[in-house]
């Protein structure tokens, strides 16, 4: 459903939901609408990206304030507003600005997102080759750290009614790599990850929350450095289909989270008194999950 270019009007008129807009810059135009929500209410931080159609430049990429309210100064011409948020459908609709006018699009209402088909009850293992778990660190006064866990085992175990569905995850402490031997065997060490004391890091859900659409809350338990901490997983439902080795039944997400090292007491304040430059205190955390449908038929993943 595209826009509708309802009215143009002069820069001291009126503008959405009768609030005076701002003047306009010589030489250009207004843009404006006002986004709401499924039940109309309105709508703060949708995306907004405004491209103009001959070039298919992007001018403007911004989003809505509080109050679902977007307003742009843009050259005349013609360009296309697209509208999105997460688990709610996108709106693509084209508007004409001319000098000296507003150009308001109107009150846009996004529509929610078709509910993805859920998997069904069962035993849905992790498929390791098709599956990833990664970290992010800030190095301390430089760049980022990027780094992964080569082995890991896991499932999803989903019930009846969703809600009451559990996952686990078990990760050899040792498979940790970030592309550097030293900070490796460092991060291995009794410093950090303390592996030969702590070899697995362990997490196991307590419960399901679904938030709206296809994003859920996987809350549970982290246990790591032979200490266990409360964790909610920000996770997106990626549907299901079949294929890979034999066309097998598979389901998909992408869950994260922020964990703070001191919470496992890893002391990296105390690295920094001795000298040590290491990764800082947060670490940024992304499962992307491939499982598999399991079945007296399912395949075995390789090595």
């Amino acid at each position: 459903m595209g826009f509708a270019l309802l009215r143009r009007s002069r820069s001291k008129s009126s503008g959405i939901d009768g609030a005076m807009v701002p003047p306009i810059v010589p030489g250009a135009g207004l843009v404006s609408c006002q986004v709401v929500d499924p039940i109309g209410h309105p709508m703060g931080g949708a995306e907004i990206t405004v491209t103009e159609i001959g070039s298919a430049r992007t001018l403007v990429k911004s989003t809505s304030d509080p109050y679902g309210t977007f307003l742009a100064t843009l050259p005349p011409g013609q360009y296309t507003v697209l509208i999105t948020a997460d688990s709610l459908q996108p709106y693509r609709g084209t508007v004409e600005i001319a000098e000296g006018l507003q150009s308001p699009i109107g009150r846009v209402q996004l529509a929610p997102s078709p509910q993805q088909q859920l998997p069904a009850p069962g035993t849905w293992l992790f498929d390791p080759p098709h599956t990833a778990i990664r970290f992010i660190a800030k190095h301390v006064g430089m760049a980022n750290v990027h780094g992964r866990f080569e082995k890991f085992n896991g499932g999803i175990f989903i019930a009846e009614r969703m809600e009451d569905s559990h996952v686990e995850v078990t990760i050899d402490a040792a498979s940790i790599t970030t592309g550097n031997k030293t900070r490796d065997n460092h991060l291995r060490s009794a410093d950090f990850l303390d592996v030969d004391n702590y070899p697995f890091v362990r997490f196991a859900s307590d419960r399901f929350v679904h938030r709206n659409g296809s994003k859920w809350a996987v809350q549970g338990h982290l246990t790591m450095h032979g200490v266990s901490r409360s964790v909610a997983l920000d996770t997106t439902y990626l549907g299901i289909a079949n294929g890979g080795y034999e066309e097998e039944l598979r389901c998909a997400a992408l869950a994260k989270t922020e964990l703070h090292r001191e919470d496992y007491t890893l002391n990296w304040r105390n690295m920094l008194a001795r000298g040590i430059a290491i990764v800082g205190p947060t670490i940024q955390l992304e499962i992307d999950i491939q499982a598999m449908f399991q079945s007296h038929d399912t395949p075995t993943p390789p090595e």
